[in-house]
């Protein structure tokens, strides 16, 4: 019968969290004047972080907006008050998904959904996440590209030959046909040339800081091994499938390490969400 049906396709729901470059100036500001809870979520991110997040997201400037050190916490804000507002306002139990995910700085909303994080803890990390990030590398130096209508295996082998003694990593595999390479600014360049060359059709650069998720961020997984080691973090009520192996983990101290190697790690994001 239909409800039967509807119940099957209920207990076979995952739930997901979006990364960095879905900001929007505006964004949840329907929510935030709707519903009191979330408006305090945004209250408590601002005395946390010690600054106006909330201001950046719903007035202020993109280009504040798109800062990696505000992007990664506000995206989390928005993505937790989402959460939250579903929670209250619909009959869905969030917590009888079968898995939770996140692409790159989206697992942090994922695991302090699922109850592995608090609040607090999960936007404090995202901020030193995010200034680490904006820090490792110089304005300019590095660059990301998308290429659209390309194996995986292809884009390993451009990006191989664009290298030269530079970086240029696969850092994710988003989509059959969507992938993105980061890297050192020459070298995008040069993925640039040899993916037109091969018959690449589509390129886009990424509006990006810096080239995140390739070997460049090295200097990044020591700020946030230490930041990690003194954070309390309890294991998921649901299992997350891992950026870095498209599987499924509880296991806190394996979660820790997944979060610090995804950093230079490719996001397996095809893989994960099969």
């Amino acid at each position: 019968t239909q409800k039967t049906l509807n119940l099957i396709i209920i207990s076979m729901f995952s739930v997901i969290f979006p990364g960095q470059g879905s900001q929007s100036v505006g964004m949840t500001k329907e929510l935030y004047d709707n519903f009191a809870y979330v408006k305090d979520l945004f209250k408590q991110a601002d005395d946390i972080l010690g600054y106006s997040i909330s201001k950046i997201i719903l007035e202020g400037k993109k280009e504040d907006l798109d800062l990696t050190e505000n992007t990664q916490p506000a995206i989390f804000l928005c993505s937790y008050s989402i959460f939250e507002m579903i929670k209250k306002e619909s009959n869905i139990n969030l917590e009888k998904a079968k898995y939770f995910a996140g692409h790159s700085l989206g697992e942090y909303s994922a695991l302090a959904t699922s109850g592995s994080l608090d609040f607090k803890n999960a936007i404090k990390l995202l901020n030193e996440r995010g200034k680490a990030m904006q820090s490792a590398v110089p304005i300019g130096e590095g660059a990301m590209i998308a290429l659209i209508g390309i194996s995986t295996s292809d884009a390993e082998l451009i990006a191989n030959e664009a290298a030269a003694g530079d970086v240029c990593d696969l850092a994710n595999d988003n989509a059959p046909g969507q992938v993105v390479l980061s890297g050192s600014q020459k070298a995008i360049e040069r993925a640039e040339i040899i993916a037109r060359d091969r018959g690449v059709k589509r390129l886009i650069k990424l509006p990006v800081s810096a080239p995140f998720h390739s070997s460049l961020m090295h200097p990044v997984t020591n700020v946030m091994e230490d930041a990690l080691t003194k954070v309390r973090m309890e294991e998921p009520l649901v299992p997350l499938i891992s950026n870095v192996t498209a599987s499924e983990i509880v296991a806190v101290e394996e979660l820790k390490k997944l979060l610090i190697k995804q950093i230079c790690g490719r996001v397996r994001w095809r893989e994960s969400i099969l």
